[in-house]
């Protein structure tokens, strides 16, 4: 149970420092909330859980990897700063191939139900 609360702790953290981590927040609920609302399949509900893990995991690493970064040194080290912007990438890397992913998933789903109601007319 220890485990759960030291997790916990450590997404709260995230939330709570980190700017990004907010707008990704704002991103899954708006993603969880448009599948509900299109009813998107359970294998795309699973894609779509994947993709905001990814984004969500590599926000976790850079933000542990920028505070063990700051604990080392105080002072400028390009070594660290390198090391930052590797991780700051992976993160806009996740992002990108999840903003993908929603394109895939959710324009078929977007297009059928635009479709949807000029069939009736």
């Amino acid at each position: 149970m220890r485990s759960f609360k030291f997790a916990g702790n450590g997404v709260w953290l995230t939330l709570r420092t980190q700017h990004n981590a907010w707008i990704h927040a704002l991103a899954s609920l708006i993603v969880v909330g448009a599948g509900y609302f299109l009813g998107i399949s359970r294998n795309d509900w699973c894609i779509i859980i994947f993709a905001c893990a990814g984004v969500w995991i590599a926000e976790s690493l850079n933000t542990a990897i920028e505070f063990v970064a700051d604990a080392t040194s105080k002072e400028f080290n390009p070594l660290i700063g390198k090391a930052k912007d590797v991780a700051a990438g992976a993160v806009l890397i996740a992002a990108i191939a999840a903003v993908i992913v929603g394109l895939l998933v959710f324009v078929p789903y977007l297009t059928a139900l635009v479709a949807s109601p000029l069939k009736h007319t």
